[in-house]
C-alpha cells in the first residue's frame, strides 16, 4: 500500500477483552462498531475541556488510535489511569500513517471528518513524503489540530465544531466531560468558535485579533489568503486586525 506518510502522528494499540467498553465511558464518541470504518473522537477533562482528538478503528482484535505524535505518550498515561481492573492493554503499535486524496487503495478508510481529507490506512511500511498541502485542506474546511487551534485545558469541542466534524455523540449515554458538552448544546447558540477568514499581511499564529478596539479571537493556521480563526461571534467585524494584518470576515 502506499500513501503519504504523517510522520506527526503515531498509532496506540489497545488490547484486552474490555477495550470497547472501557473506551466507550471515556471519549465522546460511538466506539460500539469499529470495525471497517473511523471514527473521530476527543478526551475532555471532567470539566469538559479539550485534552486529545484522535481517530479510532479496530483491526484483528485490538482497537487502533491514530493521535497526534506530540501528546501520544501524555494519552496513554492518562488512559491507564482509567484501567483500574478492566482488562485492558495500551501499547504503541509501530504502524505508519499513510493518507491521501482520490479512490482509496484496498485497507484505507475515509476520515470521518470531511470528504475533502480523503483516505487513512495504517501500514507497517512507511508512506511517501508529503505532496499535498494537508493545511490549505484543512483551512479551507475549517477543520482544527491538535496543538493549534485545539488546546489542551483550554479548548471545548463544539467551538471547535466537534458535532460539524462527526466527532461527538450525543445519544451515547456518559463519559468523562459529558455534562459540560451537553450544556453546551443544549444553549441557544454558541458565543465562541472556529471560523474560517480571509487575511491580508503576516501574523504568526496565536497572535489576538481585534475588533473596534476590542479583542474579538485569535488567529490561528493560516494558508494563502486565508485562515482559521477562535472568534468571539458578538465582537466581529467585516474588517479587523491581528498586529499588522488585516482579518476578513466573510463577506465583509
Amino acid at each position: 500500500m502506499t500513501g503519504e506518510q504523517a510522520a506527526d502522528r503515531t498509532v496506540l494499540k489497545i488490547t484486552g477483552a474490555d477495550r470497547a467498553k472501557f473506551l466507550q465511558g471515556l471519549v465522546t464518541n460511538d466506539v460500539s462498531a469499529l470495525e471497517g470504518r473511523l471514527v473521530y473522537a476527543a478526551m475532555l477533562s471532567p470539566q469538559g475541556k479539550y485534552l486529545a482528538d484522535f481517530l479510532l478503528t479496530e483491526r484483528d482484535g485490538a482497537i487502533l488510535l491514530d493521535v497526534s505524535a506530540q501528546i501520544a505518550e501524555a494519552l496513554a498515561r492518562r488512559l491507564s489511569m482509567y484501567k483500574l481492573r478492566a482488562d485492558v492493554q495500551i501499547a504503541p503499535s509501530g504502524l505508519n500513517v499513510l493518507r491521501g486524496l482520490g479512490p482509496a487503495p484496498d485497507g484505507a478508510l475515509p476520515d470521518p471528518r470531511h470528504e475533502a481529507l480523503g483516505w487513512r490506512a495504517y501500514s507497517d511500511t512507511p508512506g511517501t513524503p508529503p505532496v499535498t498541502d494537508w493545511d490549505a485542506i484543512r483551512v479551507a474546511h475549517c477543520i482544527p489540530e491538535t496543538g493549534i487551534e485545539l488546546i489542551p485545558d483550554a479548548s471545548y469541542i463544539l467551538e471547535a465544531g466537534f458535532e460539524r466534524l462527526h466527532g461527538v455523540d450525543f445519544r451515547k449515554g456518559c463519559y468523562v466531560g459529558q455534562e459540560v458538552t451537553a450544556r453546551m448544546k443544549h444553549k441557544t447558540e454558541l458565543r465562541k468558535g472556529l471560523a474560517t477568514v480571509g487575511i491580508e499581511g503576516t501574523a504568526p499564529p496565536g497572535t489576538p485579533i481585534e475588533a473596534n478596539g476590542k479583542e474579538a479571537g485569535t488567529l490561528f493556521t493560516r494558508a494563502g489568503d486565508l485562515a482559521i480563526a477562535h472568534l468571539r461571534f458578538d465582537r466581529v467585524a467585516p474588517r479587523m486586525t491581528a498586529g499588522t494584518a488585516t482579518v476578513l470576515w466573510p463577506d465583509g
